[in-house]
């Protein structure tokens, strides 16, 4: 069954302050079973692209589609990103087209290469893809030769697997390379090669060198291909460069969301950190959502680990840890695959390639978790603002617990290494009785339960600090 997840897009046109005309875009777009996918692609090759075309891809294939054309009209841009738009077009199980619509240059040449069809309007080119530098400028000698090398194996690689010429692609981007055709040389060593759609759809040897063919407009190409099914269309929106960032800062989105549940869970009657929490895990999961890489069926997951960890703490603390190892399990788990970019038709488990980069910002995330709540676990109860969150929680108005005037640390001679017991949760703050006496007391960042046995560390003043004397 398919959840339609269109209102769900519109409300986050809505909630991000998207323009009208992008959200209705978006919600415009219905994709049936055999349809053909037209994707844009122009501009620069940057990031937000990538967002865009791997959300586009997973659309088109979830719903079937059984062909995808990429209008393509771009100079180029980033290599790295072009990079992870080859391999997300390479992935794809449905057939995939090129429209080249006047400019298929440098990056673009690239990623219209790891499509199986290339069609060019009548005056279009496609080449030119030699590395250099952001600035412009070449590469350095040593640099240009490693950086060379290794593309010129991409595109080749490339090319072999959607049935171009490998010799045409690779000479796009290494004026080195010589394209000879039988005892034809189709172009010498000394430039990059640069294709007209004349040149690219020369027959020679009864196969054209590049592109099947020119065409003046998509439906032109659809009727040169013979795809006679309808046509549908997928529009970028303002949400890909959102995803992109959301993506790019996952570590710090994870780190902020667990420090924001650590400091709710020990400061008592402080709402901030939870909200943040909340709020760090929501982009985490929407952004990636926008991004094409996860589904809402992990933010269910996430959910129901936190349920059970609050389950734990609320109703089994001290009693048994099931509930708790299962629920942080999930959690970890949906984070994890919240990150893996994996598209339909793959298998289930994912392959150490595609599990690389999530396990790495899982592993930044969480060891920085662990130091600066440490840190925090040390250094937050000897802090005045924790102080003042303290003893506004530990002393509500009204009588004590034991229905007696509350008697203060002060009062009484809590000398280090007394023992009491404690009378209400001690997560960190909370009541204990000191013989007949009921005192504000708290923790070093330690979770107590209630009737353990606890001891004076020491005072400070009102501040009585006491630990587990079990």
């Amino acid at each position: 069954m398919r959840i339609n997840v269109q209102p769900v897009k519109l409300f986050l046109a809505i909630l991000f302050f998207a323009s009208p005309e992008i959200a209705t875009a978006e919600v415009s777009e219905t994709i049936h079973k055999g349809d053909v996918v037209v994707v844009p692609l122009r501009g620069e090759v940057a990031p937000s692209l990538l967002a865009f075309l791997r959300r586009a891809v997973k659309t088109a294939e979830s719903d079937e589609a059984s062909s995808i054309i990429f209008d393509m009209n771009t100079y180029g841009g980033r290599l790295d990103t072009a990079a992870d738009i080859v391999n997300a077009l390479n992935q794809t199980k449905i057939p995939t087209y090129t429209f080249i619509n006047t400019n298929a240059g440098s990056a673009g040449a690239l990623i219209a290469i790891a499509t199986q069809h290339i069609y060019m309007s009548p005056v279009s080119a496609i080449g030119a893809a030699a590395p250099i530098l952001p600035t412009g400028e070449d590469l350095p000698a040593t640099a240009k030769e490693k950086t060379i090398s290794y593309w010129s194996a991409l595109i080749r690689g490339s090319a072999i697997k959607n049935g171009h010429n490998p010799d045409v692609a690779e000479a796009f981007m290494n004026k080195d390379k010589e394209v000879k055709i039988g005892d034809r040389v189709v172009h010498p060593k000394g430039a990059i090669l640069t294709l007209n759609a004349q040149e690219a759809t020369e027959r020679i040897n009864d196969k054209p060198l590049l592109a099947e063919g020119i065409v003046d407009s998509i439906a032109n190409l659809t009727k040169k291909a013979g795809l006679k099914a309808n046509i549908a269309n997928i529009e970028p929106t303002g949400f890909e460069q959102v995803a992109f960032w959301i993506t790019a800062l996952a570590p710090l989105l994870l780190l902020l969301g667990i420090l924001g549940a650590y400091l709710e869970f020990k400061i008592p009657g402080v709402t901030w950190p939870g909200i943040i929490s909340a709020i760090c895990f929501a982009l985490f999961f929407l952004g990636h959502y926008l991004a094409g890489l996860a589904g809402w069926e992990v933010v269910a997951l996430f959910i129901l680990g936190m349920v059970l960890v609050l389950i734990e703490i609320l109703f089994f603390a001290h009693t048994t840890i099931v509930f708790g190892v299962v629920g942080v399990f999930l959690m970890l788990a949906s984070l994890l695959w919240t990150m893996v970019d994996r598209y339909p038709g793959q298998n289930f488990l994912p392959s150490g390639k595609m599990l690389a980069m999530p396990l790495l910002n899982m592993f930044i995330a969480i060891v920085g978790s662990v130091i600066v709540i440490a840190l925090l676990a040390r250094y937050l109860p000897r802090t005045s603002i924790y102080r003042r969150f303290a003893l506004m929680d530990s002393n509500p108005p009204g009588p004590s617990l034991t229905g007696a005037p509350r008697k203060f640390a002060t009062a009484l001679p809590l000398s280090p290494g007394t023992r009491g017991t404690a009378v209400t949760v001690l997560r960190p703050s909370g009541k204990a009785r000191f013989a007949d006496h009921v005192v504000d007391v708290v923790t070093e960042g330690e979770f107590i339960a209630p009737q353990t046995q606890v001891a004076v560390i020491q005072t400070d003043g009102m501040r009585v600090i006491v630990k587990s004397a079990e």
